[in-house]
């Protein structure tokens, strides 16, 4: 590693916002430390649209910071680079040596030059003309080649410095978590809502989860899948509370009073009605879940109008227009599909109708719920709450 190295966080859609931008990258910045914090002391600033995270020891883990960068939202991209004086004899002497290794392996290269300070005497053309030619020099066996290069050395000219590095990998992309607002997801153990909250973090939202229990119908070990699904997630949408609430009770009085085909349509109307109630004492603004259109019979159009009546909070589905293979895809990348596919049940499968209705009718599904005390049954639901903070 080279001593001086550092990193280049490119910002993404931040760039765009116009007078609270500055509020968007001072949020950025915050996460980015809040992130770096167990990698070691590194000095961040902003300019220009780049974050410039610079190690304030040799004992920082550039490794591990270089992989949190890229799980930070609103991080378009991430650049390992090494700072040197603003002159063409530095830049080629700084190329040679820290990109050295990646010479070797090139058939090809070329040099990329910006210059965010424009009182630099030589063009960008000129500079990448002048650098390309010493390292040509330098590195007889690597052609030049401007239209698809093997290896392109970019060369930044800023205030203080130019920074040579090598390509930028992709960051996460999306806005900094914060600027969204808060919402309530509600987390299951399955494919589906990991990746729903996962989306609507990447947009800005911080997250705060709920997650029911149906003991004894559901084990333990379905309750720490979904706090382990809720740990993978901190990577990326920081730590987060996960709310724990008691609903064997309530599908005991649904199974015992209503009918079967509405069984699924009534648990989650309960379900929303209580995720609504952790989020007003969040101050959550509104609700997430992991449904898409027609994947199973409570997510068909009216299906969805019947759970969604319940609530006053606006209801997110970020994958509402997805298929399976796309979520799978994400869950994947994100890293909670290995956990989302063990084997334990949650309360969603316990009492599963053998014909549900996929076609019902709002009035025939109140009438169904009106044989429960709705209200006495969420209030005691709520005051078995408990929570659980989760932190990477």
């Amino acid at each position: 590693m080279n001593h001086n190295e550092m990193l280049l966080l490119k910002l993404g859609e931040v760039v765009l916002k116009g007078l609270n931008r500055r509020s968007f990258e001072d949020r950025l910045v915050n996460n980015v430390r809040r992130r770096l914090k167990n990698c070691g002391s590194f000095q961040i600033c902003v300019r220009q649209s780049t974050i410039y995270v610079e190690p304030k020891t040799d004992t920082c883990d550039m490794e591990a910071a270089f992989a949190a960068c890229q799980q930070v939202f609103g991080v378009a991209a991430v650049a390992r680079a090494v700072p040197c004086e603003k002159t063409v004899a530095a830049i080629v002497e700084t190329a040679k040596t820290y990109l050295g290794g990646e010479f070797a392996g090139a058939k090809t290269f070329k040099v990329e030059s910006r210059r965010a300070d424009k009182t630099f005497p030589m063009t960008s053309i000129q500079l990448s003309q002048a650098v390309g030619g010493e390292l040509a020099e330098a590195f007889p066996a690597v052609a030049v080649d401007v239209h698809a290069p093997s290896l392109t050395v970019h060369v930044e000219i800023r205030e203080k410095y130019a920074y040579v590095h090598a390509p930028a990998v992709p960051g996460a992309g999306g806005l900094p978590v914060g600027m969204g607002g808060r919402a309530v997801s509600l987390l299951s153990g399955g494919l589906d809502s990991p990746v729903s909250s996962w989306m609507m973090a990447r947009r800005g939202v911080e997250l705060e989860m709920v997650h029911f229990v149906s003991p004894p119908y559901t084990s333990q070990q379905a309750q720490d899948k979904v706090l382990e699904l809720a740990r993978l997630l901190t990577p990326y949408c920081g730590r987060m509370i996960v709310h724990i609430v008691p609903f064997t009770e309530i599908q005991e009085e649904i199974r015992k009073n209503c009918p079967e085909e509405y069984f699924t349509l009534i648990m989650r109307r309960f379900m929303m009605r209580l995720a609504q109630g952790v989020a007003k004492k969040a101050g959550a603004k509104a609700l997430i879940t992991g449904e898409s259109l027609g994947q199973v019979a409570s997510q068909t159009m009216a299906a969805l109008g019947v759970t969604e009546d319940v609530v006053s909070l606006p209801v997110l589905r970020p994958l509402i227009g997805m298929d399976k293979v796309e979520i799978i895809c994400i869950s994947r990348e994100i890293g909670t599909y290995e956990t989302s596919i063990l084997p334990y049940e949650d309360c969603c499968t316990v009492f599963t109708p053998r014909h549900p209705a996929t076609r019902p009718d709002l009035d025939a599904v109140r009438e169904a719920e009106s044989a429960l005390d709705v209200d006495a049954l969420v209030e005691k639901a709520l005051s078995g709450e408990n929570w659980v903070r989760v932190k990477a």
